[in-house]
């Protein structure tokens, strides 16, 4: 029997010194046939241990409906690990944030009325100790005193810089425990004197989260945990990008410097991220300081392999780095190819007088006031409110229609005809409306805020409504399912009922003359065929706002004002012969062509 333990000074395997080489890779960020490939690569650079969150939403988006199959068999991926020969820590929160859509909780929980988030309140002590439960079911036998090669359990996610409910992390560590986790629990916090004494409890490693000034920070980590090993758990090598804002990058020289004083200091490390990978489907979050900002579809994190999986000059830098202190293996993963350039001609197969005309009715709900999607249920990113409009007092010949607010951004159209948008992150709340009798607003959930309070947020509609000052109410509600919406129309019946007559498109491929612009609410689809299946770059910059799914795969969301400007394709996502592809714009498209390019674009630089 393999033991891991916390001796005075060092990690200990079998008794003898051990230092964490870690590396950051989510399973929910990685397509599942490409897990194996993404691991080794992290033996490749000298990395001993994988880590990765587990995002409570990704398994329970419904309550009591867990899933823990394909691309959520965390059991398959910690196998993986174990197969590499490497070892893994697991931090199932139940709070991660991430950068991931509320956090990693589900809607569901966050909607309970008088729920106590990160607290000792009974009902989500309740409901978390159901899910923990369920994540151990499967982590405890794959712990390494059981031959499996999970080392450590991290307990919460960076408590200190939210409270300081002791009782809280008493009980985390209690339902762990009697789960059968036996290995060493750990906390993580940016190492101030505050955060690191508010999130801490005895018997809990204290753990680190930085980017830089290592040996500052190293020296007051090690202040509050007085023995054992130092870790830096969030080595901070790169950033996330929002819609609205530039690519971040970092410096890999700069980042090596840190790297090579953590581990000068004697220090174990595990780099956020090694690989960032994707927000595939609806899962990014967003961040809330004053104004909203949705996180992109990409979480590439300007990380050591790119969100393709390719090495980047930082693998190659902390490789070098690795290399000083520690044995690293010869092989270097190979450099990859550019992606398959062509193009793709794309039909309407649903036009905006019609649009959604596949969900179902059935499931529309009217109220007096828009209700929220939290009072719907509703798990996806669009709902479709509509009232008639009261008698507008003044000329008649247009009013302003105010809202509370819109969470999070409003497509608005009177008696049909789109007038324009609202949006969250521009703190847009009234628009000039001509005189009509029926408001139509389309609204998207751009992403749920993953940090701080405004976390579990209600989403759509916040009322009052009002027209020049007079209560709009009376509301039909129709919640979309983006998922469903993307499948239905890349269907073959949806397709050969639109009247599709191209053959389909072929890499080298060009596409016919189409009409400059189309305006949406629309859903566009065309075809494609491959030799083999392949890593895709998808360039969006001819499209407005929407969403993109290839053979029912959603990739994610984009946007026009970027940063970024292509949606990665993973190969397993594509087959030999015809593919499908779908754009579920809401906006525009200029060109009604889906191009592929050979290399992923994520947008502009910060200098």
């Amino acid at each position: 029997m393999t033991e891991f333990t916390i001796g005075d000074t060092d990690f200990e395997l079998d008794g003898r010194p051990h230092r964490i080489l870690a590396g950051a890779l989510h399973y929910f960020r990685v397509h599942p046939d490409q897990w194996a490939d993404r691991i080794r690569k992290a033996r490749l650079m000298g990395l001993n241990t994988i880590e990765t969150y587990v995002a409570w939403n990704f398994h329970e988006p419904v309550r009591g409906e867990w899933d823990a199959s394909g691309p959520r068999d965390l059991a398959r991926f910690l196998d993986l690990v174990a197969a590499e020969g490497m070892h893994a820590i697991v931090r199932p929160g139940p709070y991660i944030c991430a950068e991931w859509h509320n956090g990693g909780l589900p809607t569901w929980l966050t909607a309970m009325e008088g729920i106590g988030l990160r607290r000792s309140e009974p009902a989500y002590l309740a409901a978390l100790t159901e899910y923990l439960d369920r994540v151990y079911e499967i982590v405890a036998p794959r712990q390494i005193s059981r031959g499996g090669p999970v080392i450590l359990v991290q307990i919460e996610n960076e408590y200190g810089a939210y409270g300081n409910d002791k009782d809280y992390l008493r009980e985390l560590v209690r339902v762990t425990r009697a789960a059968g986790i036996t290995v060493p629990l750990t906390t993580i916090d940016q190492p101030t004197n505050e955060m690191l004494a508010a999130g801490s409890l005895e018997g809990l490693h204290l753990t680190g989260s930085f980017g830089s000034r290592a040996t500052e920070r190293l020296a007051t980590l090690r202040a509050h945990q007085k023995t054992g090993p130092l870790m830096c758990a969030e080595f901070w090598d790169g950033w996330f990008d929002w819609i609205g804002s530039v690519h971040h990058t970092t410096s890999a020289e700069a980042s090596a410097a840190e790297l090579d004083a953590i581990l000068s200091a004697g220090a174990s490390v595990n780099f956020y991220m090694f690989h960032g990978g994707t927000n595939f489907g609806l899962t990014n979050g967003a961040n809330h300081k004053g104004r909203y900002l949705p996180i992109t579809t990409s979480y590439d994190y300007d990380a050591p392999l790119d969100e393709a999986g390719n090495p980047t000059a930082k693998y190659f830098a902390f490789r070098d780095v690795i290399a000083k202190y520690f044995d690293v293996p010869d092989e270097v993963p190979a450099t990859a190819p550019d992606a398959l350039t062509f193009d793709v001609p794309l039909r309407a197969v649903d036009a905006r007088a019609d649009a959604f005309s596949w969900t179902d009715a059935a499931t529309a709900v009217s109220a007096v006031q828009p209700p929220t999607f939290e009072q719907l249920g509703h798990v996806s990113a669009l709902v479709r409110y509509e009232a008639e409009l009261p008698s507008m007092p003044g000329d008649g010949s247009s009013a302003v229609l105010a809202f509370g607010e819109v969470r999070d951004r409003g497509w608005v159209s009177v008696d049909g005809v789109r007038v324009g948008t609202l949006d969250r992150a521009r703190h847009e709340r009234a628009i000039v409306i001509p005189c009509g009798r029926r408001v139509s607003v389309l609204v998207e959930e751009q992403g749920r805020v993953n940090y701080d309070v405004r976390i579990g947020e209600h989403k759509g509609l916040i009322g009052p409504v009002a027209v020049d000052g007079v209560a709009v109410e009376g509301w039909t509600a129709l919640p979309i399912d983006v998922e469903q919406w993307a499948a239905a129309v890349v269907s073959p019946a949806v397709a050969e009922a639109a009247g599709r007559v191209d053959p389909p498109a072929r890499p080298g491929s060009g596409a016919p003359a189409e009409p400059p612009v189309i305006a949406g609410p629309v859903a566009l689809a065309g075809s494609f065929t491959l030799d083999q299946p392949t890593d895709l770059f998808l360039d969006t910059t001819a499209w407005g706002h929407g969403f993109v799914a290839i053979n029912g795969f959603l990739l994610g969301r984009y946007s026009q004002v970027g940063p970024q400007r292509t949606l990665y394709v993973p190969a397993p996502v594509v087959h030999a012969g015809e593919n499908r592809i779908v754009v579920l714009e809401l906006s525009h498209v200029t060109t009604p062509t889906a191009h592929f390019v050979p290399r992923a674009d994520l947008g502009s630089r910060e200098e």
